[in-house]
């Protein structure tokens, strides 16, 4: 049997961290470095989340700068890593019978992939897939599909799911940064806790006091039950890679499930 792959979870938190060298951007870079050239990147982003499961496709995946309001040179950042529709073809036919669609030019990397990529594999010559969110379906779901794929980590596929355990723009505080509010603090420990030790109980961090606050939409948190379901899958639980806030509402924790 081949070795695995690792999986990650990277609290992507702001934009500027693609331009910035920082204790997380060098925890990113570490983990790259640490590891095998992958065969491929399957990436799970929070910003691609639509009312449909889909795989990227295209043979060369195009930069996309879905953001407005930052510095021209966040614009001018490119990442031209290569696609592969046969893997996107393989993440099709392991997840059957759920249905995945081949989005052949319509996505391509999004900020929450390259804003990573930068630091993890600088180069962009490993061949990068995203794979949609499905706004439409349930945590299970998602978790589902994350055991499914669980597969491509012995094919030499690097699993990296970009989001944010906390994540709440309307509370952000510009005044602290590196600082988290103590509810994001009561939040991230309670998943920290279960990431590290029984990840397939994530769902029930729904029902957390500080859940509302934390996830007031689920797009930055249901990446994490990608990680969870592939853990699963492993039966092994995740260690932490890096811990941080940012704004006093963004948790930027990092999780690393082990290859071997």
């Amino acid at each position: 049997m081949a070795p695995l792959m690792p999986a990650v979870f990277v609290g992507h938190g702001n934009p500027m961290n693609a331009l910035e060298h920082n204790r997380y951007t060098e925890a990113w870079s570490a983990v790259g470095a640490s590891m095998d050239r992958p065969k491929a990147i399957l990436v799970v982003s929070a910003h691609w989340f639509v009312n449909a499961t889909a795989v990227t496709s295209m043979s060369a995946p195009r930069t996309i700068h879905d953001f407005y309001g930052f510095p021209q040179a966040l614009f001018d950042v490119q990442y031209p890593a290569p696609g592969d529709p046969l893997i996107a073809q393989r993440v099709v036919d392991l997840v059957e019978p759920t249905y995945v669609g081949l989005d052949a030019d319509s996505w391509g990397i999004d900020h929450g992939t390259w804003s990573v990529l930068v630091h993890m594999f600088p180069r962009a010559d490993v061949p990068v897939l995203q794979l949609s969110i499905n706004a439409s379906q349930s945590f299970d779901y998602h978790f589902d599909l994350g055991t499914r794929l669980h597969a491509l980590r012995g094919e030499g596929v690097l699993i990296v799911a970009s989001g944010n355990v906390v994540h709440n723009l309307r509370l952000i505080d510009w005044s602290a940064p590196g600082a988290g509010a103590d509810w994001a603090h009561r939040f991230d420990d309670e998943v920290r806790s279960i990431m590290t030790s029984d990840p397939d109980r994530l769902a029930l961090a729904a029902t957390h006091g500080d859940y509302r606050l934390a996830v007031p939409t689920p797009d930055h948190f249901l990446p994490l039950a990608y990680i969870a379901g592939l853990s699963c899958a492993a039966n092994s639980a995740t260690r932490t890679l890096i811990e941080g806030y940012d704004m006093g509402s963004l948790s930027m924790t990092a999780y690393e499930l082990a290859g071997a």
